[in-house]
């Protein structure tokens, strides 16, 4: 009887886990959609990859949401040379910010002065934060562009920091040129997002299941190499533990 019972509180400790886990993936990519949006209505400036995503959309009439699903698609297929595997994380990544973000654009109207914009910015940068550290705590795998970095980091033995400087320099200078948002909201993003992401990290981690307990269902997938620093979509002032 007491193994019995004990087995079962193992099992409920195991789902309430994986449940955990999995609500902190799915609420932390949807506000990290929310808070792209919330930069885009701020106008002010965008991050690294919505500079990018930005551009393209003014150039093609296509939704900056559909944009991203499709950049976020054709970078996963380059994880294929790289020999990088995604994770549930990583797929869910390419289409849930953008669906997020075409449904908060829906909803938020564009505003017009500093004393509407900069609140818009701030709260954006910040709940930007608070989705990093949820979704990258879950540990269901790296975004596909924070998988890029990592595969390249690994293919060519250049730092993390080199390389996703690298990335990010082409990325804005790309969006910038095709229309996208560059401004003082993505040098505030740039400087703020490191530390916030930091912190919420730490606030939201997931603490590891005992070994006995694991199954392959619920082992967590590994960290994206050289972990440190938090790894998020396009943010250039940090290295790596984007996902």
């Amino acid at each position: 009887m007491r193994r019995s019972t004990t087995t079962r509180q193992g099992g409920i400790h195991v789902s309430t886990h994986l449940t955990r886990r999995l609500l902190q993936l799915y609420v932390g990519l949807t506000l990290y959609g929310v808070s792209s949006a919330l930069l885009v209505r701020s106008g002010l400036g965008l991050e690294p990859w919505g500079v990018l995503h930005q551009g393209i959309a003014e150039r093609t009439g296509l939704t900056i949401g559909v944009v991203s699903i499709i950049v976020g698609a054709l970078v996963l297929l380059l994880w294929i040379p790289l020999r990088q595997r995604p994770g549930l994380g990583t797929v869910s990544n390419v289409f849930a910010i953008g669906i997020a973000m075409d449904s908060t654009l829906a909803l938020v109207p564009d505003v017009r002065g500093l004393a509407a914009e900069i609140p818009l910015l701030a709260g954006g940068i910040l709940l930007n934060g608070v989705a990093t550290g949820l979704y990258i705590s879950a540990r269901f795998g790296p975004g596909p562009r924070d998988g890029l970095m990592t595969g390249l980091h690994r293919l060519t033995g250049r730092s993390i920091r080199l390389v996703r400087t690298s990335i990010e320099v082409a990325v804005v200078a790309t969006g910038f040129l095709l229309g996208g948002s560059l401004g003082v909201g993505t040098v505030a993003y740039a400087l703020a997002i490191g530390p916030l992401a930091q912190f919420f990290l730490r606030f939201f981690a997931v603490p590891e299941l005992p070994e006995q307990a694991r199954t392959p269902e619920t082992s967590p997938e590994p960290a994206p190499a050289a972990v440190a620093e938090p790894v998020t979509e396009g943010t250039p002032a940090r290295a790596i533990l984007r996902g």
